[in-house]
């Protein structure tokens, strides 16, 4: 058995899911979230205030579905209570971040401005401070459309290993390396 799979899921109060045929809808404070799954590979239902996600049978792509759809509906439990909070610097002389709303202007170095227009279920706040990197603060409920917004934005300018110049996430570290050695 799936040691993620079996896991019961809390369901922390003012959360409120529910189960359709194929679908879980969860409901909190944070926002909506809902999600599709296989019914013939796996089966969910809440009892009291817990979440279990059973499989129908041992096969191999139930076995992997098992797991997967437990951890999708604990990221929207999670997401839709807490939230979820990305934060990503901009290293760079002259790169700078500004946001009108949901349009992100980034300054990275090129000849022209990047804008670049966010979902709507994504908030963004840019920070700036004097003598500190740039600071892109991305918020939502959706797990997977923050991480695939923040992994967009990376790839406008990802870091580089001789300086360390570009957009890196707060904390990561980056691998780097060793400039050109000068002569005999």
């Amino acid at each position: 058995m799936s040691r993620i799979g079996k896991l019961p899921i809390d369901i922390p109060a003012g959360v409120n899911v529910t189960v359709n045929e194929n679908t879980v809808v969860v409901k909190g404070p944070k926002g909506e979230l809902s999600q599709e799954f296989d019914s013939t590979s796996v089966k969910v239902t809440v009892e009291e205030n817990r979440v279990i996600v059973e499989r129908q049978s041992d096969s191999k792509p139930d076995r992997a579905k098992h797991g997967l759809y437990r951890s999708l509906i604990n990221n929207m439990v999670e997401g839709v209570f807490k939230g979820y909070e990305i934060k990503q610097e901009l290293v760079g002389v002259g790169y700078r971040a500004t946001n009108k709303g949901q349009l992100l202007e980034l300054a990275l170095g090129f000849s022209h401005l990047i804008h670049f227009e966010l979902p709507e279920e994504v908030k963004v706040e840019a920070k700036t401070e004097k003598r500190a990197n740039p600071i892109i603060t991305l918020t939502s409920c959706d797990k997977q459309l923050i991480g695939q917004v923040a992994a967009k934005i990376r790839s406008f300018r990802k870091p580089e290993p001789y300086k360390g110049k570009g957009i890196k996430f707060v904390g990561e570290q980056i691998r780097r390396k060793a400039g050109k050695s000068a002569g005999k």
